[in-house]
């Protein structure tokens, strides 16, 4: 199945993560472990699909057709328990694009929209520049656990907020929320008249002992409040062929987002991105919990060496493969914390300020790569950790 422990040459492929550092950390010799895209290689079942399509070498206008839509329809029923219908079905290039349509096309400039920080960056930008008003229902961190704070969750949902967009498993923080969390959030939306757009792209990437609910199969009522976010890309690393789509019951609002998707000229999806989908989606499995199983061990090696020989503390993920952790034992402030990683540690970690205040004294760690590449950044960081004291 999976290779994952081969090291593969990533320079000089168009790699955000790996080609952009001296424009990101302002050097190159810093060991990337940020952005969230894998250094695995895709199933070679998606690989063998694509190089296949290829072969035949024409290129034109692709039809999202039938089989491609119920390898979506049968993988959301077999790994979430949730049955959906084609018609509810909406693609385009990514899912903050499909979260930049919704705030479009279902609030109004002026409006209230909350969201659960320190929250994924985008969020910010999304409601941002569409010149609507951010509401932040901040989560509680106690004994190294992220908590939501429903009363305040309710206080600001009664200042005349629009919408809600859910981070669902959370990035940063790696919550997976429970059946109970989902169902509380979802009840007070819909007593207060508020819609969700939930952001659930991490949906496949949970470790074992949780699971991961998609809010709208709570109920059809709650459904029909939704706008459901999904993707292969975080998935199956299949991000650089711009792939994702939308699950939404309720008529007005699909016809809405795709009106807005067609004006700003979102008809289709390429060529590789529909052949990707559909060979993920028919044959990634067996792959994806080999990956899961690998990153379960990435994970408590991270926890076990940051918390054994350092005072960093490790926020325990529940989903994704990103690792939020609490460097406040450092008594940095957020560009002292920032610079300490790059010209000490050398290594290029997301800064937590950038997901919100919250986030000031935390640093986000992408896990998804090969063990050798991993240890080499653990270890960076408890080395110079280990100079300061």
């Amino acid at each position: 199945m999976g290779n994952f422990e081969t090291v593969h040459e990533r320079k000089n492929t168009r790699s955000v993560k790996w080609d952009l550092l001296h424009a990101v950390f302002q050097t190159e010799d810093v060991l990337p472990m940020w952005v969230a895209d894998m250094d695995f290689k895709a199933p070679e079942e998606v690989n063998n699909a694509i190089i296949e399509r290829a072969k035949h070498g024409i290129y034109g206008y692709t039809v999202l057709d039938e089989k491609v839509k119920q390898s979506v329809v049968n993988w959301l029923s077999n790994r979430h328990n949730w049955d959906i219908e084609e018609k509810w079905l909406s693609f385009s290039p990514g899912v903050v694009t499909t979260l930049h349509m919704a705030v479009q096309a279902l609030t109004e400039a002026g409006d209230k929209i909350l969201i659960q920080t320190p929250v994924y960056t985008p969020f910010y930008q999304v409601i941002e520049k569409h010149d609507r008003q951010i509401v932040k229902n901040p989560l509680v961190q106690k004994d190294n656990y992220y908590h939501i704070d429903f009363q305040d969750f309710e206080e600001k949902l009664k200042t005349g907020v629009k919408a809600f967009i859910l981070c669902s498993p959370h990035n940063p923080v790696g919550r997976v929320w429970t059946k109970e969390e989902l169902s509380e959030m979802a009840r007070l939306c819909l007593k207060h008249d508020v819609l969700i757009f939930s952001d659930e792209i991490h949906a496949d990437l949970i470790y074992s002992g949780h699971k991961h609910i998609p809010i709208a199969s709570l109920s059809t009522e709650i459904a029909d409040k939704t706008i459901t976010c999904m993707a292969p890309s975080k998935t199956f690393n299949l991000a650089g062929l711009q792939a994702s789509f939308a699950v939404t019951t309720n008529q007005e609002y699909r016809k809405s987002l795709n009106d807005m998707l067609g004006k700003q000229g979102h008809h289709m999806l390429n060529t590789m991105a529909t052949t990707a989908i559909e060979a993920a989606y028919e044959h990634g499995e067996p792959w994806l919990n080999e990956l899961m199983s690998v990153l379960k061990d990435h994970h408590d090696y991270v926890v076990s060496e940051l918390e054994g020989k350092t005072n960093l503390k490790v926020i325990r993920a529940e989903g994704t493969y990103l690792l939020w952790f609490d460097c406040s034992a450092l008594n940095m402030d957020p560009k002292e914390l920032k610079q300490f990683m790059i010209e000490e540690a050398k290594v290029g970690l997301n800064a937590g300020i950038d997901y919100g205040d919250e986030g000031a004294s935390f640093m986000r760690m992408n896990i998804a790569c090969p063990r050798e590449t991993l240890e080499e950044g653990v270890q960076r960081i408890i080395s110079a950790y280990q100079k300061l004291n």
